[in-house]
């Protein structure tokens, strides 16, 4: 599935030598990402063409002439298109060429070296594990790490990602998103330097029968036992009144492994401004567009594509005779099925500000203070 690029600015630069270039800000999950240069994203597509050849989307060309505003904005909107679909392949993903070149920019923008760094991640019951790592470490590189110092089993890393948690006033949090594998997180804090962010460790699922899988590993069930606490705490999580006792009493027995059996996923609140996320849901041949306003949508989109990603390995696990490509990076399966249902999910145009349509729309307009 795609990732959520844009680069919703660009500037105009001097060379030592006189000349203009273009400075493109590339901006992942709503925060910056890096800022580029044309002719390094250029050279960065011909070394991937010669390894996966006619498998990556097609670069914007190269111009010899000046080029007008018209031409400029669109390069610019060419060049986002172009990393939110060379994203897809998961193979492309997990390349050398791929992860270091993203690894040497987000670096370089921030005029980072890589050096040996202390990085402190929290957990959810407000503890803070300290790791030592280079600045240049991938997110996947730093989860392993943590992992091996809490005792967490390799084997259920897909389980768990690192989250960018802003801490405000009061002592309220917010979940601003998850890196992805390669975002360094040490660099990612300085992205978010303003908003006095931290790295924090989470589960990473949606589905809460998936707990079990997890029981066997003590560090695992007591990770996701803390997130359930947090989470109602929190009031991110909305229990029925049953649900709350119940709780309340294995927390009084310390029975971390019913406790963490207790269906608390639930929407979260964070962010800088509200976003509009739009997508549609098959529902009895009838295609309503579900339309959420909130500081969470890069975050609420990542779920969706989570819940879809873990509904069609379910579905290929139930019917091994059909085939469904599972977009899961990292481990694309592909089993026999023919697909009923369709899920789109994505953000508005930037230079569209569309109005509401005249569609379906199930919940009309969902504003912040609604979810």
């Amino acid at each position: 599935m795609k990732m959520h690029f844009c680069i919703p600015v660009s500037q105009q630069r001097l060379d030592p030598l006189g000349g203009r270039y273009v400075l493109y800000s590339v901006y992942l999950d709503g925060y910056l990402f890096c800022r580029v240069r044309y002719s390094q994203l250029r050279r960065w597509n011909e070394q991937l063409r010669r390894v996966f050849g006619n498998c990556l989307p097609p670069f914007p060309p190269k111009y010899y002439l000046a080029m007008t505003t018209s031409m400029a904005d669109e390069r610019r909107d060419q060049l986002e298109q172009y990393l939110q679909n060379v994203t897809v392949d998961p193979n492309m993903l997990r390349s050398d060429i791929f992860i270091d070149f993203l690894k040497f920019v987000q670096l370089d923008t921030f005029s980072i070296t890589t050096k040996t760094a202390s990085l402190d991640i929290f957990l959810p019951d407000g503890r803070n594990i300290p790791v030592e790592i280079l600045t240049s470490d991938t997110a996947e590189r730093v989860l392993e790490v943590v992992s091996h110092r809490i005792g967490l089993s390799q084997e259920l890393l897909g389980y768990f990602g690192l989250f960018l948690i802003r801490f405000c006033k009061e002592g309220k949090q917010s979940v601003m998103k998850k890196l992805v594998d390669f975002e360094l997180p040490y660099v990612s804090l300085r992205s978010a330097e303003a908003e006095n962010c931290r790295v924090g460790l989470r589960k990473w699922y949606m589905d809460p029968s998936l707990d079990s899988v997890l029981t066997d590993c003590p560090a695992a069930l007591q990770l996701i036992y803390m997130q359930a606490v947090q989470d109602i705490e929190k009031e991110w999580a909305k229990l029925t009144q049953a649900q709350r006792q119940k709780l309340q009493a294995l927390q009084k027995e310390d029975n971390q492994t019913k406790g963490t059996l207790l269906d608390t996923d639930g929407p979260q609140r964070t962010l800088n401004q509200n976003l509009e996320l739009r997508f549609q849901f098959s529902e009895e041949n009838h295609w309503p567009w579900f339309v959420i306003y909130t500081k969470q949508a890069f975050l609420l989109s990542s779920c969706l594509k989570k819940m879809i990603s873990e509904k069609m390995v379910k579905l290929a696990a139930e019917n091994p005779e059909m085939q469904i490509e599972v977009p899961e990076q990292g481990n694309r399966k592909k089993h026999r099925v023919q697909q009923s249902q369709k899920d789109v999910s994505r953000f508005l145009p930037r230079k569209n500000k569309i109005e509401m349509a005249n569609v379906d729309c199930v919940f009309g307009t969902i504003e912040e203070e609604d979810l």
